[in-house]
């Protein structure tokens, strides 16, 4: 077969034979999260080419890689894991950035770029698949950036805009590398009562925008004997498989593939990826499309949820600093909460407890943080719901907003909030 004669060519035995060709200068893209090709990442620091590169890099579920940045600068665009204290020891930096803007972005700021990524075994046509990820670096690939690939037989086969032809592939090296799951997460009481909240206030029909957690795992839970959702989010989480099963989510709405569920990066167990695996219900889309927020405008019923670190008495969210210091980025939050603005028919839910730390920190505050950043605008925030209600803020009063908050904040913090509030002229 002439796709496995031009297979064989292009396969090198090490990961640093695959990495030959890079040069000195030019810029580096990883997927995010499971995408993420380890083999070849953790070859970097050997070699010996790399002067004044940069390595950009987005919710990586690994190490960072020791390697003097005067050779490779490496960019976060998302902090997870071993990259928070990274980013605090000046190992790496921080690139603020809305996820949908990502693909224009790298293409305006990346020099020459030279995608890596982790791909599934190639089929009879000569194509591999992105499997569990779209994301940003197919927009670099289709403008011609140099593609260097790591061949996984693990990575499921998906389809969408995420194929990648052996013809515009530089090198591969193959791997038999587990892919990186989502750890188990305990539901504790405070997550029911705020997944009850947050079902309830679903319809049937509705196009959901969830992620991964506590609070949405508890959301899927009480979705199963929804009728005809449809998911169309950034990330698929594990418990859409439950969903689909059920028959809860039949995807009958969805704008950009009708019948399909879309997304643009899968994080989750085995399970997740073996149901992934050649599914036809599913399309993983490139993030400028999946976040768009001019396209969500025209969702069925669309319904976001997001989570916040805290909630300030004008609705103002923070979902990126933990007492001012950086935990992590926007993603997706700005772009769906001004999608779910611009559309008549959407729901914005911001969800988070009300508490920290044993009840000893309030998360419904009168201010934020000092330090802390505001993730999504006052002006875009819908519904705020906590394990003590469910505060509409759309279209109320900077007063109704903070009296609403007050009321489903923890109730050790009400009295002190509504003092707080009078001190600001908040209340009367």
């Amino acid at each position: 077969m002439r796709w496995q004669a031009l297979y064989e060519q292009k396969k090198r035995g090490t990961a640093l034979e695959a990495l030959s060709s890079i040069e000195a200068g030019v810029d580096i893209v990883l997927p995010l999260a499971v995408g993420e090709p380890r083999v070849l990442v953790e070859a970097l620091p050997q070699h010996e080419k790399l002067a004044g590169n940069r390595l950009f890099q987005m919710l990586s579920l690994g190490p960072v890689i020791d390697v003097d940045p005067a050779r490779l600068k490496i960019i976060s665009m998302f902090l997870a894991g071993d990259e928070r204290k990274a980013f605090y020891n000046k190992k790496i930096d921080l690139l603020p950035n809305h996820f949908s803007d990502l693909p224009a972005l790298l293409q305006e700021i990346a020099h020459q770029p030279v995608v890596l990524a982790t791909v599934s075994k190639m089929d009879d046509d000569g194509y591999f698949s992105l499997g569990t990820n779209c994301d940003y670096v197919m927009s670099l690939v289709e403008s011609g950036a140099k593609v260097i690939l790591e061949v996984n037989e693990h990575m499921p086969y998906t389809y969408g805009k995420n194929h990648i032809h052996i013809e515009a592939v530089e090198a591969f090296v193959e791997s038999t590398r587990s892919l990186p799951v989502t750890p188990e997460i305990p539901l504790r009481q405070e997550d029911e009562q705020i997944g009850k909240r947050i079902a309830a206030l679903i319809n049937n029909g509705a196009t959901l925008q969830i992620g991964f957690g506590a609070i949405p795992n508890a959301i899927m839970n009480d979705l199963r004997e929804h009728k005809d959702l449809t998911i169309h989010t950034e990330m698929i989480p594990d418990k859409v498989v439950d969903l689909m099963e059920s028959g809860a989510v039949t995807n009958v709405n969805n704008l950009l593939a009708p019948g399909t569920m879309t997304a643009a990066f899968a994080y989750g167990s085995q399970r997740l990826y073996d149901f992934m695996d050649h599914n036809e219900s599913i399309r993983m889309m490139p993030v400028d499309e999946t976040n768009n927020s001019c396209l969500m405008r025209e969702m069925s019923h669309l319904f976001t949820i997001n989570a916040a670190v805290e909630v300030d008495l004008l609705g103002q969210c923070n979902a990126e600093t933990v007492a001012g210091s950086y935990y992590s980025s926007t993603g997706g939050q700005g772009d769906f909460g001004i999608g779910a603005r611009m559309s008549r028919e959407a729901t914005g839910v911001i969800c988070l407890h009300a508490s920290a730390k044993q009840g000893a920190i309030s998360k419904i505050v009168s201010r934020l943080s000092p330090g802390a950043v505001v993730t999504t605008s006052k002006n875009d925030v819908d519904i705020v719901v906590t394990e003590y209600g469910v505060a509409k803020l759309r279209g109320k009063t900077i007063r109704e907003r903070a009296a609403a908050l007050i009321a489903i904040a923890h109730p050790n913090f009400r009295e002190k909030l509504t003092q707080e509030a009078r001190e600001m002229g908040y209340l009367d």
